[in-house]
């Protein structure tokens, strides 16, 4: 784990760190720097309740997900705290636009191994708000712990759907087509930017190398597709674990084959495997892209292209699903690769 950041929760106490600088309480960390977050949503009550009241409009279903950041597994334990921040709403906002669904709200388990620094809260809470209005929900409650291991942050996201309109995982049909938003790989690159200033020096430029890192620290949710998803996609997901997991995840007992020259790649990802090969894997398996896997039936491949680009979302396809075939990427050189035994495991030795 790279060395704690001086305002970081947990760091050691420095002269600058005197317990005046940090939160005194439970009640002051709620009500000076998250109810303010909870601001114009009724059922928050100020933060001030044991729980929170979310009223669905008519004609929708609530769409619920949880996904938590952990420090050390999930971010390093000295990232920016607005990065933080918003990387803990986004992936879970992400999950919201791969079902069709639209944020409303969300609570927030925060358990801290010391009691923050005041500095270190105010970036924190900043980074949720810029998070919030950019994905279109509130805070309307959760919990503050202290924890005797890494910092941990619990988001419970609420959306909703049309009645009936929720995309499932596991929709998808042999003859549907499968696309892919954005790019694939640009987080994976990042996160090696970000263990080792020196990666890739002389192979990226700046921009590039910020680029990547921008796109590790802060996932971009498709939110802007979730309409289209709703009326054109028999199935969708984003990709978390990577892209070949991810993918044989969607395409459940059907099977697609494809190669990497398939996977659409930024330039800055397109330079690093012109200069090594090796990239290809790291492409194919890294996690943390939040781009969206969506399976689409034939009948509805034109509309689908229509929605996506009136969204402004890049999409590219991967290929067709087919009964009876096996699930097979091929790397630049056209070897098999076996891609339900390549990605992200929390649980693999």
């Amino acid at each position: 784990m790279p060395p704690t950041h001086a305002n970081a929760p947990g760091s050691e106490d420095r002269p600058e760190d005197r317990p005046a600088d940090r939160v005194e309480s439970e009640t002051d960390l709620v009500q000076t720097y998250l109810a303010p977050l909870a601001a114009g949503s009724a059922g928050a009550f100020g933060l001030r309740d044991d729980a929170a009241l979310i009223s669905p409009e008519p004609g929708t279903d609530l769409v619920v997900s949880s996904d938590p950041i952990i420090a050390g597994v999930h971010f390093f334990i000295d990232d920016a705290p607005e990065d933080v921040a918003w990387k803990a709403l986004a992936v879970n906002a992400s999950d919201m636009a791969a079902k069709g669904a639209r944020p409303l709200a969300y609570i927030l388990t925060l358990a801290l191994p010391d009691a923050p620094t005041r500095a270190w809260m105010t970036r924190f809470s900043d980074g949720l708000r810029s998070a919030q209005e950019s994905f279109g929900c509130r805070l309307i409650g959760g919990d503050t712990d202290r924890t005797p291991g890494p910092l941990s942050i619990g988001i419970t996201i609420f959306g909703a759907v049309p009645a009936g309109k929720f995309v499932p995982r596991l929709g998808a049909a042999a003859g549907d087509h499968v696309f892919v938003t954005g790019t694939i790989g640009d987080a994976a690159l990042g996160l090696a930017v970000r263990r080792d200033a020196s990666a890739f020096e002389g192979v990226l430029s700046d921009d590039e190398r910020a680029f990547v890192l921008g796109r590790y620290l802060r996932p971009k949710p498709r939110l802007a597709l979730a309409e289209t998803l709703r009326n054109h996609a028999s199935a969708a997901l984003d990709i978390s674990d990577g892209l070949m997991k991810d993918l044989a995840r969607l395409a459940g007992p059907s099977g697609i084959s494809l190669g990497l020259g398939s996977v659409p790649m930024s330039p800055a990802v397109g330079a690093a495997l012109a200069h090594d090969a090796a990239v290809a894997k790291t492409v194919l398996t890294g996690g943390d892209d939040y781009e969206l896997l969506v399976a689409v039936p034939p009948a509805a491949i034109a509309d689908f292209k229509i929605g996506a680009e009136r969204a402004g979302i890049a999409i590219s396809r991967l290929g067709v699903l087919e009964a009876g075939r096996k699930f097979e990427i091929r790397d630049q050189h056209g070897t098999l690769i076996d891609g339900q035994q390549l990605g992200y495991d929390h649980f693999s030795r």
